[in-house]
């Protein structure tokens, strides 16, 4: 009776463990890994097995905790290595139990730090991986991605207000006009600081139509890093990870961009992601349009099926074919790192957002090409090209309809003498350099438009 009353007490079944007996267990799939990976869109849980997984799931919203039960599966060391991967970092998950819920099932419970969207699906086997059973953590206030971009540079904002005499700053004014700073007037020596409201189109001198036009704003680079999370990328022959390095190169270059003006405009990098965590490509896509990007750069660096080839490459979009075969293969790719990735196919969101992704324009494309001239032209002067022309393929990334949009594949992983280059930090500096020399050659020909509205 007593026992009985443990497993209808479900979420607290941890206690079960001492009471079951080998006969109690009835031995089912293996596991082979178990993975956590936090980040500010999301958190992932993963369980992976020698054979799929059977599931059901229940969430409690006060407090906030997921139950899952895995059926036809024992206890093992594996699935307890999950309480320990917890990071108090973690946005959204608090800490992990799982217990022997009844013979043949496991149940894990995630308690979290807040509301969550969980979506809990399956994937098939896909190298490098076996079947997976997947546990995606949304937030119900899903983080703006303005954020990461507007907080980066608050602290110098606060020692711009603070100083006797401070420079334009069109960042400070855009802040001020989001409500996230209040708008303060320039020090003076011995008088204390007044707060004033910003100047409306009516309180200017200039016209309300230059007002609205007026080309003096951020100008937003979006920097992909490639792969992530889940998504290892190319492996090279000593195990370097493409995933890593071209995290390494995008943060050298965010440096370089948020150090950097263009005709007195300042330039500010935004991350698709920062760390280590996947991320789908449509979103992306999506994340680089939420902050109304000026240019998109996603960072590569791939492999091939032999260790011959070498150099960098550039691609844009191509809607009518791609301009080669080697292309062709390249984008089949990379676009198939949503299947290693694993995204869950039959949710909503995913299916109207990759429906989005068939707008590019004739426009778009043709200042691509532009960028991709600019930066393969640098990227000549570091290092060997693969190809001396920019190419183009049906690259899912680079499908944002209003954004010049480029996939850089910085060297060939897969060829050991590159590899060896790409992890070699003097190496990654002069790549970075060499694309922010692009970046400065495109906008001296092609200068940024005037926006109608801020960011």
């Amino acid at each position: 009776m007593k026992r009985r009353q443990l497993l209808r007490a479900g979420l607290g079944a941890s206690t079960l463990l001492f009471t079951l007996t080998k006969a109690d267990i009835a031995w089912g799939a293996n596991i082979v890994a178990v993975r956590m990976w936090p980040s500010p869109d999301y958190s992932r849980v993963t369980i992976e097995s020698d054979q799929a997984l059977s599931y059901s799931q229940t969430f409690v919203a006060d407090p906030p905790r997921l139950a899952v039960d895995i059926k036809g599966m024992a206890l093992m060391p594996e699935l307890r290595e999950l309480v320990s991967k917890v990071l108090p970092s973690d946005p959204n998950i608090a800490g992990v139990r799982v217990g022997q819920f009844a013979p043949d099932v496991v149940r894990l419970v995630l308690d979290l730090k807040q509301p969550v969207l969980p979506q809990v699906f399956t994937l098939k086997p896909i190298a490098p991986y076996q079947f997976r059973l997947v546990f995606d953590l949304y937030p119900t206030q899903a983080p703006d991605p303005l954020e990461q971009l507007l907080s980066q540079r608050l602290a110098d904002i606060e020692d711009v207000i603070a100083s006797v005499s401070a420079p334009p700053d069109p960042l400070g004014d855009m802040l001020a006009e989001r409500g996230v700073i209040q708008p303060v007037a320039p020090a003076v020596v011995g008088q204390p600081q007044v707060a004033q409201a910003p100047a409306t189109p009516a309180q200017s001198n200039k016209p309300a139509s230059q007002v609205a036009q007026k080309t003096d704003r951020i100008i937003v680079v979006t920097l992909d890093p490639g792969h992530g999370g889940e998504d290892p990328g190319a492996i090279g022959p000593n195990g370097t990870y493409e995933k890593d390095v071209v995290l390494k190169i995008a943060l050298k270059l965010q440096e370089r961009i948020n150090k950097s003006t263009v005709n007195g405009n300042p330039l500010r990098a935004f991350m698709t992601r920062d760390k280590d965590y996947f991320v789908p490509l449509h979103k992306r896509v999506e994340k680089a349009r939420r902050v109304q990007s000026d240019l998109l750069i996603s960072l590569h660096a791939d492999a091939f099926y032999t260790a011959r080839p070498q150099g960098a490459s550039v691609f844009a979009l191509s809607t009518r074919g791609a301009t080669s075969a080697a292309a062709r293969w390249m984008a089949k790719k990379e676009n198939a790192a949503d299947l290693v990735g694993g995204i869950n196919m039959d949710s909503a969101d995913a299916t109207v957002s990759r429906a989005m992704l068939d707008m590019s324009t004739s426009a778009q494309i043709k200042d691509s090409m532009k960028l991709g001239e600019a930066m393969l032209g640098q990227l000549g002067k570091v290092g060997k090209l693969h190809k001396p022309r920019v190419e183009q393929a049906g690259f899912a990334v680079l499908k944002a309809p209003d954004i010049p949009s480029v996939l850089v594949e910085t060297a060939f992983i897969s060829n050991p003498d590159e590899e060896r280059r790409l992890n070699s930090q003097d190496y990654q500096n002069k790549l970075a350099d060499a694309l922010m020399r692009g970046i400065e050659r495109y906008f001296e020909s092609n200068p940024p438009l005037a926006r109608s509205r801020q960011i």
